[in-house]
């Protein structure tokens, strides 16, 4: 593994932005600022939030309620232009708002101006949806009655989004929302306030109505409780932890609302004797390492079968060794830091874990110094590694993976459906029979052939 350090501003501006809250159109002081900091140098403030509170919840509700109704009644050419004005606007900023994406969350350059544009995809594509809300006309079965189906907004709607995504997540929510009349509170994570508010601020100038979306920026255990326990809320949107989200769901059936949950991932990768052994490898390497493996469809989990494993197992360790790690605008690097000292530290905490457990670890497994303070960890890769270890139980979320034996295919894919989690799998084979069965078996919601586990097209399910 190399370590690479730079000049964090990367020739960008890095004075700290302030970041005020959006609220019925106007921006708004909370009851403190928090700073926003670059992980791949602790030392530069990216952006200073306002704070939010209960209070901040509640005007952004009343906000949405008196919006919504005439949000509804436009017609969907005039939520499609605003839409698609958005979209062109994020595509034309992509540079720009991708240097600010990778100096707050700590993405590489190049992901997060691929993140970027994938916005700008998704607030291209719903404005198109906006055109194709469709009913249906169906034949009673009484004499002389019609029927007729049509789609109508929930309403009020809640959005709760993570910082490993702060541009894409957001847009994959607020877009559909806003494209078929709904109104929207929206509260970004901590970590990645700057780039929430850019995505709202694209919007608003897009022509977006005042009230239809707000921008309520806090800590979960205030703004985002506060959401939870508002009755008018018509319906959550929830991306994060499993414990959180649990929390979320359990609220949200005690006011008997609409609510959407994509928590976390476990995802199994698996490697059979007849894999292209380069692709099998770059597909780990990517599942596994790239945006520093804080994905939830991150592939954690490497189960290889017996006759390509000694080959894998030591192909994938030399190429995580050679993995270049530093400034995420650093071009040169290869991965960049986790996101804050909270994840690093859980990181480690696993890392441990896995160690005492008997994990047998190739490469990594500790800090990564560079010359700027940054959340810099090695990527790490564990082989040898069983399914009673908690590492193997539990997610990561960060670059860590393990490398679990199988002795055919059979016992692979048990292996593979061996968790609670259900997001992603994948296989690399060149087998049609084994990559059919495994698409028909793997208890996921989505299945890979030959591709990494993470990276899904923003216009399908």
């Amino acid at each position: 593994m190399t370590v690479l350090s730079s000049n964090s501003n990367g020739g960008s501006n890095t004075i700290a932005q302030s970041i005020p809250m959006i609220i019925g159109g106007q921006r708004q002081t909370g009851v403190r600022q928090e700073a926003s900091i670059n992980p791949s140098n602790t030392k530069e403030t990216v952006g200073l939030a306002e704070q939010g509170d209960a209070a901040s919840v509640r005007a952004a509700i009343r906000a949405v309620q008196d919006a919504q109704p005439d949000w509804a009644a436009n017609t969907p050419q005039v939520r499609h232009d605003i839409l698609l004005r958005a979209g062109q606007e994020i595509l034309a900023r992509r540079d720009e708002l991708g240097i600010l994406l990778a100096r707050e969350e700590g993405k590489l350059l190049r992901e997060a101006v691929g993140e970027v544009t994938r916005a700008g995809h998704i607030f291209q594509f719903f404005a198109g949806e906006c055109l194709r809300n469709a009913g249906e006309i169906l034949q009673s079965v009484r004499p002389g009655i019609g029927v007729e189906v049509t789609y109508e907004p929930v309403g009020l709607v809640g959005i709760i989004a993570p910082w490993n995504f702060p541009i894409a997540i957001p847009a994959w929510k607020i877009a559909p929302a806003l494209a078929f009349g709904n109104a929207v509170v929206f509260k970004p994570a901590e970590l990645v306030p700057t780039m929430a508010w850019h995505l709202v601020d694209i919007l608003h100038r897009a022509g977006l109505p005042s009230g239809v979306l707000n921008l309520v920026i806090g800590p979960g255990s205030i703004v985002g409780n506060a959401m939870l326990e508002a009755p008018e809320l018509d319906a959550i949107s929830f991306t994060g932890s499993q414990a959180t989200g649990t929390r979320v769901a359990e609220a949200c059936a005690r006011h008997r609302r609409k609510v959407q949950l994509e928590m976390g991932g476990k995802n199994p990768l698996v490697v059979l004797d007849d894999a292209d052994l380069d692709q099998a490898v770059e597909c780990a390497l990517d599942g596994a390492f790239y945006s520093t493996g804080q994905r939830c469809t991150a592939s954690s989990r490497l189960v290889v079968t017996e006759g390509i494993y000694s080959r894998f197992v030591e192909t994938l360790s030399s190429r995580v060794r050679a993995m270049r790690v530093g400034d995420a605008l650093d071009e040169r690097t290869d991965m960049g830091p986790v996101a804050s000292q909270a994840q690093l530290e859980q990181c480690l905490r696993f890392i441990e874990g896995a160690r005492d457990q008997g994990g047998g670890l190739r490469t990594g497994g500790g800090l990564a110094h560079a010359s700027a303070d940054g959340f810099f960890l090695e990527p790490t890769l564990f082989a040898d590694t069983s399914m009673d270890m908690t590492i193997n139980r539990e997610e990561v979320f960060g670059p860590v993976a393990t490398v679990v034996r199988a002795r055919d295919y059979d016992e692979a894919l048990s292996i593979a459906n061996d968790t609670e989690f259900g997001l992603c799998a994948g296989i690399c084979t060149q087998s049609l029979k084994f990559a059919s069965d495994f698409r028909a078996k793997a208890q996921a919601g989505m299945v890979m052939v030959n591709l990494p586990t993470a990276g899904v097209d923003y216009h399908v399910p």
